[in-house]
């Protein structure tokens, strides 16, 4: 049998018209105009199918069917639904006419009369047995006689026998039953006959449906063994499916429809769309899917363009499909094909423009560039035949507002539209109303070049046609100057062009509005700057040019044209049409733009609106001159005068004028800030930070508390009045105008194998980089080695250096000692990453904080030497494999060293982003040879990164338990630079500084404030104890976060050679390991998964969407699960053992408890939601306050005693000098705490334990101090910080020439003294902790009352709770490094382990439950539930989110995060509803709820299952 092979008697060329043989005439199709008119009547769905009917119609064909000419007319008063119809005309096959058969001799009779004759042809066809021929007869003559008859016949034709039959002949070989086996044409002349049948007599088609038909049809068009018989097929179900649309929708008939549609004629084609069309007319719910599957298929058959399908209502039908959450329900292909088709009408035809306008279709395209992630789309121009929402909507608004500069072939239809917005200017200014602040926006969101191009080219066209009145209107809330000062911070050249253009426009129509702001915001400037960098590329030697060129990788094979990116070109020639912008027209306009409307002579006359600049600059010359003056006592007065220049300054943020971001950067401020607080050391580019002495840390102090002091000036007002508050703006407008972190993305990513050679020869699915090393000319110890080798793109450099060593060492005896210890080194390490086998962050993670401290922070990195490290960081992996020495290779790429601690791939790709150049990952650059340079190291010269914490650790210590260099952002400070990689040359460089600075000032404002308030204390400035007391606030960290910055850092971990090898570019490792606060807690989150998971999801789900935006996110392999059952009355003991086994392990773990048959997800919630109060009970001596009480905190505790911590938990401290049992089995518990909290972590539960923030501060690896003390213990904190400054204020007047006199009086601690008090040398709270075994220290007095304090705050958070806290932290690096929390705060680890408690207003209830299967959000039961659960309190939701789920808490991003999501069912019960009980399926967050007759009574049942109905898991 041939597949899709047309029968030798079948013409595939023919036409509707052409005339078919007798036997194999087909049952014709509907007029082309009848699709069209089904998608004018239609909803949704019908109105593509219409689109698609038409679309294929490339002329005005009509056939008529089996000689009904009414058949098209009569299909508005069917149904359609298979629900029985009316006489005559209302069947909806029309009106039948005058039906007739030949009587053989010419003369034509009624078939009036005839029963005998077709019960006999009946018979004949349904005989058993019969052979071929005579069947074949048989059924060509019921062919021919119910193609010639009318619906009259239906009284006696044996309609069930004739279905019976007919069906089981076409069944071909699998439905003949009676040993013979259907031919072709058996099943041809069958299906034509049911066919003929159907359209005579439409009620036939209720039998041959419920014979089986249907089935049959959709296998005969699924696999098509003959192309005629296909044919037929097509029409039958063209017939059927206007009388059984619902069935025929069921059977899967429309993929069967359209899966070979290509291999028809047009005449076919539109027969299948046709009979599409019928089932789409009324889509029961319940089978909305089929439709929805097969949209994709209907949408690619819209390649030709149809104006009439304007006048057949497509738009009015398209565009709310579109808008009443087509964007959502929808697949986004089928969107975007929808969006496609508007514009393809918009393109060709006025009427579709004027319908566009007058449907205001500004609304629907501004609402897809709002939902639509921008900073997900395409980099570049995207691929043939590739669309997104986003790229369709821009074409569509570029062909509603033409532009002046387009192609002489568009002329007379852009001369066109340009009469209808001119005759109707309601229409521009409704439509640039609504989508004219949403391209600002956009734009300046940091989308990609290709997109500020299509948003730009809109913003054009509408100022170009608007009138000078209404532009001014539009643009009152716009600030246009500081839109175009960011685009013409862009490089492409396109965009560049149509920035100057609108420049030209607004200056023409509304020069006296903007050429005030247009300085004061930099465009002036920038049309300045890129004239000098016109310039400068003239005087550039070319040849230099071109060698530089040849080493950048190239972005495409051919240079990327946006000019007609946005257009729909009529011919193929279109696509090699030359680009507008040619090689110096940029320049030239540029030129012509500054000479016509930047005229000295205008700019001058306007200057005066840059006076705060001079005011500005003028300022930071003089904090620049004095920025590094000792702190002697010539200089105190000019400090205090300095400190009046930088008050002066900082007021200016909140002057009555407005500092534009362009007066703002240019001013230098940001720079003359850094380098004054840090003493000069921002602007000095060598230094040794062991130079770094007491002097300069004191005047580094003394200039940040003045700092600090200003910038927290009006906090008893709103946070949004603070001077701080005020800057942080500044900084993010400055960074987010400034484009210094490209998006680097893969070009067509597909896995394919790749033999790598570094670091070991094998097969790899992700591309390597080419690599020829080179030895330096000089090197005369190192033999050449000029093999081109791949390397893999996580290599590091060491691992590189392991490679290359062995093969250009020319001391033998050297190269066999170091080449067996690293080949034991390096098969140790894979050993262990094997056995382990750990899936944690490649060779090309980042650099985490605590590796980079190692250089520049001072901070003390948690956990780094403890529990399995991170198989690819480079610090770590060095001290895994024994490398203590420093490398013996020195690698160079063009003349620059490469650091040795990122990846080479990282260095390439920063090399290029140095170089200016747009990058994108295509086959060409992974076929580029990149020549590395070696050489080896030069003993007298340190490349390796070594710890300069010893710079300052002892300058100004205090011994009070209080040290500003313990401040994680006051190293930065001290050292003058960032903790990472990045290029100091940079603008942005200056900002981020200055961010850290502030973002650390903000965090530890509590620490700032109060050790102000005691410093004014000891100075006598208050003197009342009560106001120590310090009360900030804060300024929310959704202020230091970018908005940009972290949408650039979601597109590159959307990018799929990044999700399948976690190598990111290095600018996104830097700033999330020196300033992760830049971004978002849900980028960071997603960044997290990626680098210590590898997938940006969780394992199961549980956490928060991060694939809805349409992006393909590449899952990694579904993760194996460990099921274990668990004893209730023994949770820790069971979880010991379940974690002794697993805690390394990849696996989810699942939890089923012994007795009970529940098992899933409920149960493991429950198990962590146990272990966690299992953790909180009193007699383990884990925590402070361990005093047994009554009560739990909350109902679901039970009845057991839970230790007292009101401000959450903190370790209890032990003495190092006490080493008994009970401490061994602490020890023990604190290392399962860190596996627990690990292993929950990982897969994404929830832990229902309050530790406090100090706690959560000690996990991520901060130093505590006295202020820390605050967060758990407030009472001991206050005490000892008054303890503290009345001994401050003691020494202070021992030292001041007032003499003694006072100090009797001043020491006294609230009218009482200090040996009054009997305070003894133990920890309070706990008399057995000794503080000190030497005998003198016994009792406190006020000689020793500092050194008590200090003792204390030791105790407290250091010494006393070390152990305990590196047995959490050896537990935590079991399951995974402790280190990459580091990403978040300690208020952002907590909503990650605890989840978040949700308010549940009425709106978020109704919005993020379900209700089905009996109920919806408006019946009575589901009202009553609602404003139960607003009406719960604390405790009450708690249980009722643990009788849910599982746990009392929700995931982070509350109830809208549930996943599943929490779906309410009607219970039924053959009892009364009020003896019921709820119940519940945890797995599915699923709650069945009986219809309770009264809200009381709900109530009642409801509270009783939530406190009665847990601790076990049965069957609901």
């Amino acid at each position: 049998m041939d597949r899709c092979r047309k029968r030798p008697d079948s013409d595939g060329g023919a036409s509707g018209e052409a005339e078919h043989p007798a036997d194999k005439r087909p049952c014709t199709a509907e007029p082309s105009t009848s699709a069209a008119a089904v998608a004018g009547e239609g909803a949704g769905a019908e109105a593509v199918v219409a689109a698609a009917a038409g679309e294929r119609a490339c002329s005005d064909m009509d056939t008529s069917s089996s000689g009904h000419a009414g058949d098209g007319d009569g299909e508005e008063d069917g149904d359609g639904d298979g629900d029985g119809e009316g006489e005559g005309d209302d069947d909806g096959d029309g009106d039948g006419g005058s039906s007739c058969e030949s009587d053989g001799d010419g003369s034509p009779r009624r078939c009036g009369g005839g029963g005998g004759r077709f019960q006999r042809m009946v018979a004949a066809v349904a005989a058993e047995g019969a052979e071929e021929g005579p069947l074949v007869a048989a059924l060509t003559e019921l062919c021919e006689a119910l193609s010639f008859c009318g619906e009259d016949v239906g009284g006696y034709f044996p309609t069930e026998a004739a279905a019976r039959a007919l069906v089981r002949l076409g069944g071909g070989p699998r439905g003949a039953e009676g040993g013979v086996v259907a031919s072709p044409d058996v099943m041809l002349l069958s299906v034509r006959a049911i066919t003929y049948l159907c359209d005579t007599m439409p009620r036939a088609s209720d039998a041959v449906v419920r014979h089986g038909l249907l089935p049959l049809l959709c296998s005969r068009l699924l696999a098509i063994e003959y192309l005629d018989v296909a044919e037929q097929c097509l029409q039958a179900f063209e017939k059927i499916s206007r009388r059984q649309p619902t069935p025929c929708l069921r059977a899967g008939m429309i993929a069967a429809v359209l899966t070979f549609i290509d291999f028809f004629s047009a005449s076919i084609q539109r027969v299948a769309v046709s009979a599409v069309a019928n089932v789409c007319k009324k889509v029961p719910k319940d089978c909305s899917q089929f439709v929805m599957d097969s949209m994709p298929m209907l949408c690619n058959l819209l390649q030709y363009e149809d104006k009439m399908l304007c006048h057949q209502g497509v738009i009015e039908k398209v565009l709310p499909l579109i808008n009443t959450g087509g964007l959502t329900s929808l697949s986004p292909s089928t969107c975007s094909n929808l969006i496609g088709l508007l514009a393809k009408l918009a393109c060709n035809s006025l009427v579709a423009v004027k319908s566009l306008f007058e449907l205001n279709a500004g609304s629907t395209i501004s609402r897809i560039l709002v939902t639509s992630d921008l900073s997900h789309g395409m980099p570049y121009l995207p691929l043939e035949n590739q669309n997104n929402q986003v790229n369709e909507a821009l074409k569509l608004a570029n062909q509603l507002i033409p532009s002046a500069a387009r192609d002489v072939e568009d002329t007379q239809m852009v001369h066109a539209k340009e009469k209808i917005i001119i005759d109707e200017p309601r229409f521009l200014c409704q439509f640039s109303m609504e989508i004219l602040h949403v391209l600002i926006k956009a734009v300046n969101s940091g989308a990609n070049s290709y997109i500020c191009y299509g948003c730009a080219s809109i913003v054009n066209n509408i100022c170009y046609f608007s009138k000078p009145e209404m532009l001014q209107d539009l643009l009152k809330d716009a600030n246009i100057p500081s839109f175009l000062a960011g685009l013409l911070s862009r490089k492409d050249h396109h965009v560049l062009f149509s920035s100057l253009k609108l420049i030209e426009i607004l200056m023409q129509k509304l020069p006296d509005a903007y050429l005030g702001s247009f300085i004061k915001e930099g465009v002036v400037y920038a049309v300045e700057a890129l004239l000098v960098q016109d310039d400068c590329s003239k005087s550039t030697d070319l040849s230099d040019e071109t060698q530089q060129s040849e080493n950048q990788p190239v972005i495409r094979n051919k240079p990327t044209c946006f000019c007609y990116a946005f257009d729909y070109p009529r011919s193929d020639a279109a696509e090699t049409r030359i680009c507008m912008i040619g090689k110096g027209n940029l320049f030239t306009f540029a030129r012509h733009v500054k000479t016509s409307y930047f005229t000295a002579e205008a700019v001058n006359s306007e200057m005066g609106l840059t006076e705060i600049l001079q005011k500005l600059k003028t300022c930071c010359a003089v904090l620049n001159d004095s920025a590094d003056k000792s702190l002697n006592q010539d200089n105190l007065q000019n400090e205090e005068h300095l400190t009046n220049i930088l008050s002066e300054v900082m007021m200016e943020l909140h002057g009555g004028e407005t500092m534009t971001t362009f007066e703002f950067l240019e001013s230098g401020l940001v720079k003359s800030l850094s380098n004054y607080l840090s003493n000069g050391k921002f602007l000095q580019t060598e230094g040794n930070p062991n130079d770094y002495n007491t002097e300069h840390v004191l005047a580094v102090l003394k200039r940040f508390q003045s700092f600090a002091h200003i910038s927290f000036s009006r906090m008893e007002q709103h946070w949004g009045d603070m001077l701080l508050t005020l800057l942080v703006r500044k900084l993010q407008n400055a960074l987010t105008s400034l484009d210094n972190f490209p998006v680097i993305m893969s070009h067509n990513f597909k896995p394919r194998n790749t033999i790598s050679d570094i670091p070991t020869r094998h097969s790899t699915i992700t591309p390597c980089i080419r690599v020829r090393f080179k030895k330096d000319e000089d090197q005369i110890n190192l033999s050449n080695y000029n093999n081109v080798v791949n390397v893999e793109i996580s290599s590091s450099l060491h691992t590189i250096e392991e490679f290359l060593w062995p093969k250009i060492c020319t001391d033998t005896s050297n190269q066999k000692a170091e080449s067996s210890s690293n080949a034991v080194a390096s098969e140790k390490k894979y050993s262990e990453d094997d056995l382990q086998k750990r899936d944690f962050t490649p060779e090309s993670s980042p650099t985490r904080e605590g590796d980079i401290s190692g250089n520049q922070n001072l901070s003390v990195e948690p956990g780094s030497d403890k529990g399995p490290s991170s198989s690819g960081a480079v610090q770590q992996e060095t001290s895994a494999s024994d490398h203590t020495a420093q490398p013996k290779l020195l690698f160079s790429l063009k003349g620059k060293n490469l650091d040795q601690s990122i990846t080479l791939y990282q260095s390439i790709l920063q090399d290029q982003i140095n170089a200016g150049s747009d990058i994108i990952l295509d086959n060409q650059f992974w076929r580029i040879v990149h020549d590395v340079t070696y050489r080896t190291v030069n003993p007298k010269v340190d490349y390796s990164l070594k710890n300069s914490s010893c710079a300052t650790t002892s300058a100004n210590d205090s011994k009070a338990g209080f040290t500003w260099q313990a401040l994680p952002f006051f190293s930065s400070l001290l050292l003058g630079k960032l903790p990472c990689k990045l290029d100091r040359s940079s603008p942005s460089y200056d900002i981020l500084f200055m961010l850290k600075i502030l973002e650390g000032l903000n965090r530890y404002s509590f620490h700032l404030v109060s050790d102000e308030r005691n410093h004014t204390f000891v100075h006598g400035g208050i003197t009342n104890l009560d106001d120590l007391k310090a009360d900030v606030s804060l300024v929310p960290q959704q202020e230091f976060a970018s908005a940009k910055l972290t949408d650039k850092l979601e597109q590159q971990l959307h990018d799929p050679l990044v999700l399948r090898s976690r190598c990111l570019p290095l600018w996104c490792t830097e700033l999330m390991s020196a300033c992760p606060f830049l971004f978002s807690f849900e980028a960071r989150w997603k960044y997290f998964q990626l680098t210590a998971f590898g997938s940006l999801t969780p394992q199961h789900g549980n956490m928060m969407d991060t694939s809805g935006s349409g992006i393909i996110i590449e899952r990694v392999p579904s993760f194996s699960r460990k099921k274990f059952k668990v004893d209730r009355d023994n949770i820790l003991a069971s979880a010991a053992k379940v974690m002794q086994s697993h805690a390394w392990g990849n696996a989810l773990l699942e939890v089923e408890y012994k007795e009970e048959v529940g098992t899933g997800l409920g149960p493991t919630m429950e198990f962590y939601t146990l272990i966690s109060h299992e953790f909180q009970k009193s007699g383990l001596g884990m925590w402070r306050g361990d005093i047994p009480c009554e009560t739990g905190p909350d109902i679901a505790h039970g009845g057991s005693g839970f230790v007292v911590a009101p401000n959450g938990l903190f370790p209890k401290p032990w003495s190092i000098h006490v080493d008994c049992s009970s401490f061994s089995e602490v020890d023990k518990q604190f290392h399962l705490l860190g596996q627990v909290v690990a292993k929950a972590i990982k897969d994404s539960r929830i832990l229902d334990i309050p530790f406090s923030k100090a706690f959560y501060k000690l996990i991520l690896g901060q130093e505590l101090n006295l202020y820390d003390i605050h967060s758990f213990d407030p009472e001991l904190a206050m005490t000892l910080m008054e303890f503290k400054a009345v001994a401050a204020r003691r020494k202070y007047l021992e030292s001041s020439s007032s003499g003694d006199c006072k100090s009797t009086s001043d020491l006294s601690y609230r009218g009482c003294k200090i040996e009054d008090l009997a305070i003894v040398f133990a920890l309070p709270g706990y008399p057995e902790y000794v503080l000190s075994p030497e005998s003198s220290l016994k009792n406190v007095n006020a000689d020793n009352l500092e050194q008590y304090v200090s003792f204390v705050v030791d105790a407290t958070v250091r010494t006393g709770i070390a152990r305990q806290l590196e047995a959490f932290k050896s537990g935590f690096n079991e399951v995974f490094p402790l280190s990459t929390l580091q990403v978040f705060s300690e208020d952002e680890l907590e909503r990650l382990l605890c989840g978040e408690q949700d308010t549940w207003d009425f709106t978020k209830l109704v919005d993020h439950i379900k209700f089905d299967h009996g109920y919806t959000s408006s019946s009575p039961p589901v009202i009553n539930l609602l404003e139960i659960v607003q009406e719960f309190g604390c405790n009450q939701r708690r249980a009722f989110l643990q009788f849910i789920t599982g746990s009392p808490r929700l995931p982070p991003g509350g109830l809208a995060a549930l996943n599943p999501k929490l779906t309410v069912v009607r219970k039924h019960n053959s009892n009364e509803a009020d003896d019921d009980l709820p119940s519940v399926m945890t797995c599915a967050n699923y709650l069945k709820l009986p219809p309770y007759s009264s809200k009381d009574k709900m109530r009642e049942k409801l509270l009783y299952a939530i406190t009665e109905g847990q601790g076990s898991f049965h069957l609901s």
